[in-house]
């Protein structure tokens, strides 16, 4: 926590920092981003709409293990540089349908990576990154319950990777360069569960609702905690707070702690104890929830439509790195523009799963 402006401003009776507002934090007050705001594009066609729904390219090389009944799937004896353009598009459709797609023991460099992964898209770039390609991804050793008194952030929490951009992402790829033995792991929960388990009166109430998106936490925490500058100025968005997925049409509560900080259409109360609802749904969920032990030359592809995330603190002292890219997604609709729960069972005719039947849920 060295870089925390709060360390400089000790109170005489506490002995402890003093809580700063970002507005007399003079890093975060005076600082003018370089790059000026990102406008809306319309991205490629999704590559898992041009998949086999049956994945025989890609079940031919590899051999699948569900980690729960929810989310999460580990592709065993393959390795992701030797995939051809049919195979990763498989690949892209297995992970809308099970939120997370894992694999070990890759041989995948970091141009390599990047290659494959423009695949799927137009290459998204993280406020704090300075590659233009990829973000370097790292572990948090921090008490994030501690720091969160003098950062604004809480960057020990789900989310969807930017979910406060015009574009949010649809994709992310993470490659596992450093990691310590125990510690560091990574926890994905389902968004289509978590919008399964949820009352029919709470999804009717939830579904006409627009969330809150902010970057702006975030960018007071990367300029005072982490010591960087990043690249744009803050953004607020609104997002359907229940979208359907695009792919699969199934829909999932785009709600996450990360960056959502209120309800459009509530007022200021309202929002406040439905957010501390959520939260508990989203960390109750445990039968909507896989958590991954990393190694290094591990991989996780996963899809932030249809999942929220975050790294597990610990006190591990081995250097944790990885590189992560992602890509460009459409901009969120209402459900209104798309399917009804009606429409949904034309895409469970045509997977594997059976009419009436929530597959990846």
């Amino acid at each position: 926590m060295a870089h925390l402006e709060a360390r400089k401003h000790v109170s005489p009776d506490s002995g402890f920092p003093i809580t700063l507002h970002p507005s007399f934090n003079p890093k975060i007050k005076d600082y003018s981003p370089p790059e000026p705001a990102r406008e809306e594009i319309t991205p490629e066609k999704d590559r898992a709409l041009f998949a086999d729904l049956e994945k025989k390219a890609l079940f031919a090389v590899a051999r699948r293990v569900d980690l729960t009944e929810s989310v999460g799937t580990v592709l065993e004896n393959v390795q992701l540089s030797q995939l051809t353009p049919q195979q990763l598009d498989e690949l892209a459709l297995l992970v809308t349908e099970r939120g997370v797609v894992f694999f070990r023991d890759q041989d995948l460099t970091t141009e390599g990576q990047v290659e494959l992964f423009g695949h799927y898209g137009i290459l998204d770039r993280h406020p704090a990154q300075k590659d233009t390609k990829h973000v370097v991804i790292r572990g948090s050793r921090e008490d994030h319950r501690e720091i969160l008194k003098y950062t604004p952030w809480p960057s020990g929490d789900f989310h969807a990777d930017t979910s406060f951009e015009i574009n949010p992402p649809s994709y992310s790829l993470l490659r596992m360069e450093e990691h310590p033995e125990v510690g560091g792991d990574t926890a994905w929960v389902s968004t289509y569960g978590l919008y399964d388990a949820l009352s029919d009166a709470m999804k009717k109430f939830v579904d006409g609702l627009h969330a809150v998106h902010t970057s702006r936490l975030q960018y007071e925490t990367i300029i005072d905690l982490w010591g960087a500058n990043p690249n744009r100025a803050p953004i607020d968005s609104h997002h359907p707070a229940v979208r359907t997925h695009p792919v699969s049409g199934l829909k999932a509560l785009h709600v996450n702690p990360g960056f959502v900080t209120g309800f459009a259409e509530l007022k200021k109360y309202e929002s406040d104890k439905l957010l501390d609802f959520f939260a508990y749904h989203i960390h109750s969920a445990d039968d909507h929830s896989v958590r991954w032990k990393w190694a290094v030359g591990s991989v996780a592809m996963w899809d932030n439509r249809c999942t929220n995330h975050r790294v597990i603190p610990g006190t591990y002292e081995a250097p944790r790195r990885g590189i992560r890219t992602t890509v460009f997604g459409e901009k969120r609709e209402s459900n209104q523009t798309k399917q009804t729960d009606e429409g949904n069972t034309e895409w469970l005719k045509r997977s594997v799963f059976r009419p009436g039947e929530r597959g990846p849920s």
